[in-house]
Protein backbone atom coordinates (compact mmCIF):
# COMPACT_ATOMS: atom_id res chain seq x y z
CA UNK A 1 0.00 0.00 0.00
CA UNK A 2 1.76 3.48 -1.20
CA UNK A 3 1.47 6.00 0.73
CA UNK A 4 -1.29 7.96 -1.44
CA UNK A 5 -3.80 4.82 -0.92
CA UNK A 6 -2.82 5.28 3.13
CA UNK A 7 -6.76 5.22 4.03
CA UNK A 8 -8.72 8.41 5.50
CA UNK A 9 -11.91 7.44 7.18
CA UNK A 10 -14.51 9.65 8.37
CA UNK A 11 -18.15 9.58 9.92
CA UNK A 12 -19.09 13.13 9.21
CA UNK A 13 -17.93 13.67 12.83
CA UNK A 14 -14.74 12.35 13.54
CA UNK A 15 -11.91 11.90 10.79
CA UNK A 16 -9.13 9.12 11.25
CA UNK A 17 -6.03 9.46 9.02
CA UNK A 18 -3.38 6.74 8.81
CA UNK A 19 0.01 8.40 9.44
CA UNK A 20 2.61 5.49 10.30
CA UNK A 21 2.74 1.82 8.19
CA UNK A 22 4.70 -1.38 9.30
CA UNK A 23 5.85 -4.11 7.35
CA UNK A 24 4.26 -4.47 4.31
CA UNK A 25 3.30 -0.68 4.32
CA UNK A 26 0.48 -2.35 6.61
CA UNK A 27 -1.43 0.72 8.39
CA UNK A 28 -0.57 1.16 12.05
CA UNK A 29 -0.55 4.77 13.35
CA UNK A 30 -3.44 6.91 12.93
CA UNK A 31 -4.51 10.20 13.71
CA UNK A 32 -8.00 11.05 15.78
CA UNK A 33 -9.36 14.57 13.93
CA UNK A 34 -12.48 16.50 15.32
CA UNK A 35 -13.70 19.92 14.25
CA UNK A 36 -10.47 20.35 12.21
CA UNK A 37 -7.84 19.57 14.33
CA UNK A 38 -6.14 16.41 15.89
CA UNK A 39 -7.58 15.25 19.15
CA UNK A 40 -6.02 12.12 19.73
CA UNK A 41 -4.01 9.13 18.42
CA UNK A 42 -4.91 5.50 17.70
CA UNK A 43 -2.54 2.82 17.14
CA UNK A 44 -3.57 -1.12 15.62
CA UNK A 45 -0.50 -3.14 15.85
CA UNK A 46 0.07 -6.83 14.50
CA UNK A 47 0.40 -9.14 17.34
CA UNK A 48 -0.10 -12.49 15.73
CA UNK A 49 -1.48 -13.63 12.06
CA UNK A 50 -4.46 -11.95 11.10
CA UNK A 51 -4.95 -10.29 14.47
CA UNK A 52 -4.31 -6.19 15.07
CA UNK A 53 -4.42 -5.04 18.74
CA UNK A 54 -5.78 -1.57 19.30
CA UNK A 55 -4.76 1.11 21.69
CA UNK A 56 -6.00 5.05 21.93
CA UNK A 57 -4.09 7.97 23.49
CA UNK A 58 -7.22 11.31 23.12
CA UNK A 59 -6.23 14.98 24.39
CA UNK A 60 -7.69 15.30 28.16
CA UNK A 61 -9.72 18.05 27.18
CA UNK A 62 -11.25 16.15 24.34
CA UNK A 63 -12.57 13.26 26.78
CA UNK A 64 -16.39 12.36 26.80
CA UNK A 65 -17.44 13.67 23.47
CA UNK A 66 -17.00 10.32 22.24
CA UNK A 67 -14.38 10.61 19.79
CA UNK A 68 -12.50 7.64 20.55
CA UNK A 69 -15.56 5.32 20.45
CA UNK A 70 -16.09 6.44 17.10
CA UNK A 71 -12.65 6.69 15.82
CA UNK A 72 -12.21 3.23 17.43
CA UNK A 73 -14.84 2.15 15.62
CA UNK A 74 -13.93 3.44 12.04
CA UNK A 75 -10.49 1.69 12.27
CA UNK A 76 -12.09 -1.65 13.36
CA UNK A 77 -14.84 -1.53 10.53
CA UNK A 78 -12.08 -0.81 7.81
CA UNK A 79 -9.67 -3.35 9.11
CA UNK A 80 -12.21 -6.56 9.27
CA UNK A 81 -13.89 -5.26 5.87
CA UNK A 82 -12.80 -6.45 2.44
CA UNK A 83 -11.05 -3.24 1.71
CA UNK A 84 -9.04 -3.35 4.76
CA UNK A 85 -7.95 -7.13 4.56
CA UNK A 86 -6.54 -5.84 1.24
CA UNK A 87 -4.28 -3.25 3.36
CA UNK A 88 -3.76 -5.61 6.46
CA UNK A 89 -5.27 -9.18 6.18
CA UNK A 90 -6.72 -8.67 9.71
CA UNK A 91 -9.62 -11.19 10.72
CA UNK A 92 -9.73 -10.35 14.37
CA UNK A 93 -8.92 -6.89 16.03
CA UNK A 94 -8.61 -6.39 20.13
CA UNK A 95 -8.34 -4.82 22.91
CA UNK A 96 -6.64 -5.06 26.27
CA UNK A 97 -8.01 -2.97 29.13
CA UNK A 98 -7.50 -2.96 32.56
CA UNK A 99 -10.69 -4.62 34.47
CA UNK A 100 -11.47 -1.01 36.42
CA UNK A 101 -10.79 1.49 33.18
CA UNK A 102 -14.67 1.98 33.09
CA UNK A 103 -14.14 4.77 30.22
CA UNK A 104 -11.93 2.87 27.85
CA UNK A 105 -14.15 -0.33 28.43
CA UNK A 106 -17.31 1.89 27.27
CA UNK A 107 -14.99 2.96 24.42
CA UNK A 108 -14.44 -0.25 23.05
CA UNK A 109 -17.89 -1.73 23.99
CA UNK A 110 -19.59 1.51 22.08
CA UNK A 111 -16.92 0.44 19.00
CA UNK A 112 -18.98 -2.80 18.67
CA UNK A 113 -16.10 -4.71 20.59
CA UNK A 114 -17.43 -7.83 22.58
CA UNK A 115 -16.06 -9.20 25.84
CA UNK A 116 -14.37 -12.43 25.65
CA UNK A 117 -12.88 -12.65 29.13
CA UNK A 118 -10.48 -11.60 32.12
CA UNK A 119 -7.11 -12.50 31.96
CA UNK A 120 -5.49 -12.92 34.90
CA UNK A 121 -1.96 -12.57 34.02
CA UNK A 122 -0.32 -9.33 33.60
CA UNK A 123 -0.65 -7.44 29.83
CA UNK A 124 3.34 -8.08 29.24
CA UNK A 125 3.91 -3.85 27.95
CA UNK A 126 0.46 -3.18 29.31
CA UNK A 127 -0.08 -0.77 32.25
CA UNK A 128 -1.53 -2.97 34.67
CA UNK A 129 -0.19 -5.19 36.57
CA UNK A 130 -2.57 -8.11 37.63
CA UNK A 131 -4.67 -8.51 34.13
CA UNK A 132 -7.02 -7.19 31.31
CA UNK A 133 -10.64 -7.77 29.45
CA UNK A 134 -9.99 -8.87 26.20
CA UNK A 135 -12.53 -7.22 23.96
CA UNK A 136 -12.77 -8.25 20.32
CA UNK A 137 -14.25 -8.26 17.18
CA UNK A 138 -13.27 -11.13 14.00
CA UNK A 139 -14.24 -10.90 9.92
CA UNK A 140 -17.33 -13.09 10.78
CA UNK A 141 -18.94 -11.07 13.04
CA UNK A 142 -22.42 -9.39 11.44
CA UNK A 143 -22.23 -5.85 11.09
CA UNK A 144 -23.10 -3.54 14.08
CA UNK A 145 -26.45 -2.78 11.48
CA UNK A 146 -27.41 -5.70 12.26
CA UNK A 147 -29.93 -6.22 15.49
CA UNK A 148 -27.95 -9.86 15.91
CA UNK A 149 -24.77 -8.25 16.53
CA UNK A 150 -26.16 -5.48 19.35
CA UNK A 151 -27.73 -8.78 21.48
CA UNK A 152 -24.49 -10.69 20.84
CA UNK A 153 -22.46 -7.31 21.90
CA UNK A 154 -24.83 -6.80 25.33
CA UNK A 155 -24.75 -10.97 25.50
CA UNK A 156 -20.92 -10.66 26.18
CA UNK A 157 -20.48 -8.02 28.85
CA UNK A 158 -24.08 -7.98 30.58
CA UNK A 159 -23.85 -9.88 34.44
CA UNK A 160 -24.62 -13.88 34.07
CA UNK A 161 -25.57 -15.99 36.86
CA UNK A 162 -25.35 -19.56 37.47
CA UNK A 163 -28.27 -21.57 37.83
CA UNK A 164 -28.30 -24.86 40.02
CA UNK A 165 -31.26 -26.99 39.96
CA UNK A 166 -32.16 -29.71 42.41
CA UNK A 167 -35.17 -32.30 42.87
CA UNK A 168 -37.22 -32.76 45.70
CA UNK A 169 -37.70 -36.40 46.14
CA UNK A 170 -39.80 -37.92 48.71
CA UNK A 171 -41.04 -41.57 50.26
CA UNK A 172 -44.33 -42.35 51.36
CA UNK A 173 -43.48 -41.47 54.80
CA UNK A 174 -42.95 -37.69 53.66
CA UNK A 175 -39.04 -38.51 54.08
CA UNK A 176 -36.44 -36.19 51.81
CA UNK A 177 -33.58 -38.14 49.35
CA UNK A 178 -30.66 -36.81 50.09
CA UNK A 179 -26.95 -37.66 48.75
CA UNK A 180 -23.74 -37.58 50.30
CA UNK A 181 -21.25 -35.83 47.74
CA UNK A 182 -17.59 -37.01 47.38
CA UNK A 183 -16.38 -33.41 47.12
CA UNK A 184 -18.24 -32.12 50.76
CA UNK A 185 -18.90 -34.26 54.07
CA UNK A 186 -22.41 -32.48 54.46
CA UNK A 187 -25.85 -34.09 52.43
CA UNK A 188 -27.45 -32.22 49.82
CA UNK A 189 -30.12 -32.50 47.71
CA UNK A 190 -29.42 -34.28 44.29
CA UNK A 191 -29.35 -32.19 41.04
CA UNK A 192 -26.58 -29.81 39.73
CA UNK A 193 -25.10 -26.98 37.44
CA UNK A 194 -27.65 -25.91 34.84
CA UNK A 195 -25.13 -26.19 31.35
CA UNK A 196 -25.42 -22.93 29.08
CA UNK A 197 -28.35 -23.17 27.08
CA UNK A 198 -29.96 -25.72 29.00
CA UNK A 199 -33.81 -26.18 30.45
CA UNK A 200 -33.08 -25.68 34.43
CA UNK A 201 -35.94 -28.46 34.38
CA UNK A 202 -34.40 -30.89 31.87
CA UNK A 203 -31.26 -30.19 33.71
CA UNK A 204 -31.97 -31.93 37.34
CA UNK A 205 -33.88 -34.59 35.39
CA UNK A 206 -30.56 -35.37 33.84
CA UNK A 207 -28.30 -34.95 37.23
CA UNK A 208 -30.64 -37.18 38.55
CA UNK A 209 -30.18 -39.56 35.88
CA UNK A 210 -26.30 -39.38 35.48
CA UNK A 211 -25.88 -39.19 39.18
CA UNK A 212 -28.09 -42.12 40.58
CA UNK A 213 -29.47 -43.63 37.38
CA UNK A 214 -32.99 -43.08 37.90
CA UNK A 215 -35.33 -41.39 35.25
CA UNK A 216 -37.90 -39.26 37.37
CA UNK A 217 -39.10 -36.26 35.10
CA UNK A 218 -38.94 -32.94 37.27
CA UNK A 219 -42.40 -31.31 38.05
CA UNK A 220 -43.66 -28.43 39.23
CA UNK A 221 -40.97 -25.74 40.06
CA UNK A 222 -40.94 -25.42 44.37
CA UNK A 223 -38.10 -22.95 45.10
CA UNK A 224 -36.36 -20.73 43.73
CA UNK A 225 -33.44 -20.00 46.73
CA UNK A 226 -31.02 -17.27 45.66
CA UNK A 227 -26.99 -18.35 47.16
CA UNK A 228 -25.18 -15.68 47.93
CA UNK A 229 -21.19 -15.73 47.43
CA UNK A 230 -19.76 -18.13 49.84
CA UNK A 231 -15.92 -19.82 49.60
CA UNK A 232 -14.97 -18.85 46.48
CA UNK A 233 -18.12 -18.86 44.57
CA UNK A 234 -20.24 -16.53 42.80
CA UNK A 235 -24.02 -15.95 43.69
CA UNK A 236 -26.14 -18.04 42.13
CA UNK A 237 -30.28 -19.19 41.98
CA UNK A 238 -30.69 -22.80 43.31
CA UNK A 239 -33.88 -23.86 41.85
CA UNK A 240 -35.44 -27.22 42.91
CA UNK A 241 -38.23 -28.67 41.31
CA UNK A 242 -40.98 -31.14 42.52
CA UNK A 243 -39.95 -34.82 42.30
CA UNK A 244 -42.61 -36.33 43.10
CA UNK A 245 -43.57 -39.29 46.28
CA UNK A 246 -41.81 -42.61 45.43
CA UNK A 247 -41.86 -46.00 46.84
CA UNK A 248 -38.75 -46.23 49.59
CA UNK A 249 -37.91 -49.23 47.91
CA UNK A 250 -36.53 -46.98 45.09
CA UNK A 251 -33.53 -46.39 46.74
CA UNK A 252 -32.17 -50.07 45.59
CA UNK A 253 -32.12 -49.31 42.19
CA UNK A 254 -29.90 -46.52 42.66
CA UNK A 255 -26.58 -46.77 40.65
CA UNK A 256 -24.14 -44.08 41.98
CA UNK A 257 -22.03 -41.94 40.38
CA UNK A 258 -19.12 -42.76 41.99
CA UNK A 259 -16.78 -39.93 41.17
CA UNK A 260 -19.57 -37.44 42.79
CA UNK A 261 -21.79 -39.24 45.37
CA UNK A 262 -20.88 -41.66 48.25
CA UNK A 263 -24.17 -42.45 49.58
CA UNK A 264 -27.80 -42.08 48.97
CA UNK A 265 -30.91 -41.85 51.49
CA UNK A 266 -34.14 -40.97 52.68
CA UNK A 267 -33.69 -38.53 55.67
CA UNK A 268 -36.33 -37.19 58.18
CA UNK A 269 -36.54 -33.68 58.32
CA UNK A 270 -34.70 -33.97 61.85
CA UNK A 271 -32.23 -36.05 59.77
CA UNK A 272 -31.80 -33.40 56.91
CA UNK A 273 -31.07 -31.06 60.16
CA UNK A 274 -28.19 -33.30 61.34
CA UNK A 275 -26.54 -34.06 57.98
CA UNK A 276 -27.16 -30.68 55.94
CA UNK A 277 -25.68 -27.48 56.09
CA UNK A 278 -28.00 -24.88 57.60
CA UNK A 279 -28.67 -23.53 54.80
CA UNK A 280 -28.97 -26.65 52.47
CA UNK A 281 -31.73 -28.14 55.68
CA UNK A 282 -33.59 -24.71 55.37
CA UNK A 283 -33.89 -25.20 51.70
CA UNK A 284 -35.27 -28.87 51.92
CA UNK A 285 -37.71 -27.18 54.45
CA UNK A 286 -38.94 -24.19 52.33
CA UNK A 287 -39.03 -26.93 49.17
CA UNK A 288 -41.18 -29.63 51.31
CA UNK A 289 -43.90 -26.63 52.43
CA UNK A 290 -44.09 -25.68 48.77
CA UNK A 291 -44.69 -29.15 47.69
CA UNK A 292 -47.15 -29.65 50.94
CA UNK A 293 -49.01 -26.54 49.86
CA UNK A 294 -48.67 -25.98 46.40
CA UNK A 295 -47.36 -22.84 46.34
CA UNK A 296 -44.30 -21.54 45.33
CA UNK A 297 -41.58 -19.92 47.35
CA UNK A 298 -38.21 -17.91 47.24
CA UNK A 299 -35.88 -17.74 49.91
CA UNK A 300 -32.34 -16.13 50.03
CA UNK A 301 -30.26 -19.03 51.09
CA UNK A 302 -33.34 -21.04 52.88
CA UNK A 303 -34.37 -17.97 54.74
Amino acid sequence: MTSSEQPELTDGTVTVRAERSGAGGRPTGFAIERDGRRVGSLDLEPVAEGTGRLTWRLDREQRGRGSASRAVRLVTDWALTERGQRGGGLQRVEAHVAPDHEAALRIATRAGLRREGLNRLADPGGDDPTGFVVLARVATDPPLSDPAAFRALLNSFLPRKRAISQMLIRDGDGRVLLCRLTYKNDWDLPGGVVEVGESPQLAVAREVSEELDLTIEAGDLLLTDWLPPWGGWDDALCLVFDGGTHDKAIIAQVVREEREIREVAFCTVEEVRERAADFTARRVEAALAAASDRIPRYTESGR
